[in-house]
């Protein structure tokens, strides 16, 4: 072979060799790029003390939370066959082994049936026992065997303190058991019922409710239901970190009578006050002046005395409520609001003002529908 052959077989023999150095990179490359994709998990700690509180909070407390779907009846086109159709949705908790559940009134206030599903995932239909629209409470019941049902653990609400702990378990737009949590924003707000009369003593918090968590409870760092989730302040209808739950103390007040008797009508004296206007006309700048006092009632019955004549046929002002139980009623809210912490057939002590001078005066509390 003569020297121009040497001379190709070399340059070939360098091509190749440039050429297989070249392969072998880029495939090292390439499966050095495709192994760096894949990412083997870091080992985290311990949850944070506080993650840890929440986390067993949950677990302790959703076994005892409820998801409460509704229907009503439809007469469609003339005939007379009747269609059951979904309605809507709400939350609600086991209140005691007999398989009552609490829940809103407005949950359930349109319904013709209703289905509670516990957090085992069993559903049971269940039958109205009792509602108290005054205070959007209502208690439903189902025929659950006892070792399904977790009941939850009640608390109080009379201590509660702005900025503690709160947390809400519910199922918002139908997503069953979620866990929002916040602090205790404000305390006694008042809201209105869905029959418009006032719900006192409401707790306000910043914890996330949205359609779907009404009827759920509002618990405290202990585990404690402290309130029903009942209504938000939103100008879209969704979250907007304001939200008012009925405070466990009326629940545990209503709750066992709604079992017992089915309602539990409000507690009253059987009279009218003058409105505040008229009462400032009057001459009446503090306290609840009684306007009329219905016929065999409870306030008749205590000598409580209304508007009257004098002989010239002057408006004269009788009996001004000063005082319940010893606490100054300024107005007329006062009075509603200490009212509405009694039950019916409670004997309680009022102070009237009467031609000046401050009378006690005892009353045997009445319903009033």
């Amino acid at each position: 072979m003569g020297s121009r052959g040497w001379r190709v077989v070399v340059v070939l023999l360098v091509v190749l060799n440039v050429g297989l150095v070249a392969w072998i990179v880029t495939r090292t490359s390439s499966d050095t790029a495709s192994v760096s994709y894949v990412r083997a998990p870091s080992e985290r700690g311990p949850l944070l003390a506080r993650e840890q509180t929440v986390v067993d909070l949950f677990q302790r407390v959703s076994p005892s939370v409820v998801f409460i779907t509704t229907a009503v009846d439809v007469r469609r086109g003339f005939g007379l066959k009747v269609h059951r159709v979904p309605q809507g949705h709400g939350s609600g908790f086991v209140w005691d082994h007999d398989g009552h559940i609490v829940t809103n009134y407005h949950v359930i206030a349109e319904a013709s049936a209703a289905t509670v599903t516990l957090a085992d995932g069993s559903e049971w239909n269940a039958r109205r026992v009792g509602v108290a629209p005054d205070h959007d409470l209502a208690v439903l019941k189902i025929d659950s065997p006892k070792e399904r049902l977790t009941p939850i653990v009640v608390g109080r609400s009379e201590d509660l303190k702005v900025g503690q702990f709160a947390m809400a378990i519910g199922n918002p737009f139908g997503l069953d058991q979620s866990l929002t949590t916040g602090v205790i924003s404000a305390l006694d707000r008042e809201i209105d019922a869905t029959n418009k009369r006032t719900i006192y003593g409401v707790i306000q918090t910043d914890v996330a409710v949205n359609p779907g968590n009404s009827g759920g409870p509002l618990i405290d760092s202990a585990g404690l239901v402290v309130g029903v989730n009942t209504a938000i302040h939103s100008t879209t209808g969704a979250s907007a970190g304001i939200s008012f739950a009925v405070p466990v103390d009326t629940v545990r007040r209503i709750v066992p009578k709604l079992i017992r008797d089915g309602e539990a009508p409000r507690p009253g004296l059987g009279l009218k006050v003058v409105p505040p206007r008229r009462a400032r006309a009057l001459g009446v700048s503090e306290g609840a002046a009684v306007y009329v006092v219905n016929k065999d009632s409870a306030a008749e019955r205590a000598g409580i005395m209304g508007l009257h004549r004098d002989r010239r046929g002057r408006v004269r002002v009788g009996d001004v409520i000063v005082a319940f139980e010893g606490k100054p009623i300024r107005e007329i809210d006062d009075l509603n609001r200490a009212l509405d912490g009694r039950s019916v057939g409670d004997v309680v002590e009022l102070t009237v003002r009467r031609n000046g001078r401050d009378e006690p005066i005892t009353v045997n509390l009445q319903a009033i529908r």
